[in-house]
């Protein structure tokens, strides 16, 4: 198994494909560093030598912000539209889509499971 970036990406799957496990690089980007470091795309990661690991990690490491750096400044830009109280802020403090979906009936991936207001369900009628 090859670490990169302090991720452990899986070692059956093809250097382009595995690459996008670490948080910040798509398949695009992967496809750049891929080629970038001069390392076949198709070859599985289980096959790659230390020399073809290290250059993709320098090339990482050069050209992208990845992990923790990268999630620390979404962080930050998250907070600080909290912070100035913008629109987009505001959203994001209430859990609520951020880019003009609809709210009043889809949106469950951000508000979550459907919660039934109590007292609208029919009363059953009682055994006399």
């Amino acid at each position: 198994m090859a670490r990169i970036s302090g991720v452990t990406i899986p070692s059956e799957k093809q250097v382009w494909v595995a690459l996008t496990y670490v948080y910040g690089i798509g398949p695009k980007t992967a496809e750049g560093i891929v080629a970038k470091a001069k390392v076949e795309r198709t070859v599985r990661v289980k096959d790659l030598t230390d020399a073809e690991i290290s250059r993709i990690q320098e090339v990482i490491n050069a050209d992208h912000i990845v992990e923790g750096e990268l999630q620390r400044i979404v962080t930050g830009n998250i907070k600080r539209l909290k912070d100035i109280k913008s629109y987009r802020g505001q959203r994001h403090s209430a859990n609520l889509p951020t880019r003009g979906q609809r709210s009043k009936t889809n949106a469950r991936t951000r508000r979550g499971k459907k919660v039934t207001v109590g007292g609208t369900a029919k009363k059953v009628a009682a055994k006399t």
